[in-house]
């Protein structure tokens, strides 16, 4: 029933599908520049539609961050987030050096998703997620 293909998605399904899922809007502008520097990417298919997103963004040696992970609603609940996950844990099983940092921004209220694919909960006082935004 899906399919999963290793690209990224073009400039307005990757609007589209970040909005149907709850994620916030990017303008075009932002992913016209942003896209084409992903490490990696995948999106799912179901039939010749994308319904779901996920890359990875990063230096390409110490740091990584899973972004985009962004199924529509009509299919979430169904696999595909994890077949997203799956496809892009691997490619950094593959890719990413020794002691590299793969970080991700779990929204929500989906954290416990993640712990399924070895992430854990940042932890204070060692460690906290922040972040900010360019309004």
């Amino acid at each position: 029933m899906y399919q999963l293909k290793s690209e990224i998605p073009p400039v307005d399904d990757y609007i589209n599908i970040r909005l149907a899922a709850g994620l916030s809007l990017k303008s075009k502008q932002a992913a016209e520049l942003g896209l084409p520097n992903s490490l990696y990417g995948v999106t799912v298919y179901n039939g010749d539609t994308r319904i779901g997103i996920g890359r990875i963004i990063g230096d390409g040696g110490c740091f990584f961050e899973i972004t985009d992970m962004a199924v529509v609603p009509a299919h979430q609940g169904k696999g595909v987030g994890r077949l997203i996950m799956e496809a892009l844990v691997s490619w950094l099983k593959t890719n990413a050096p020794k002691t590299a940092y793969v970080s991700l921004m779990a929204d929500h209220g989906k954290p416990a998703f993640y712990e399924k694919f070895g992430f854990s909960y940042a932890q204070l006082p060692k460690s906290a997620g922040m972040f900010m935004r360019i309004l």
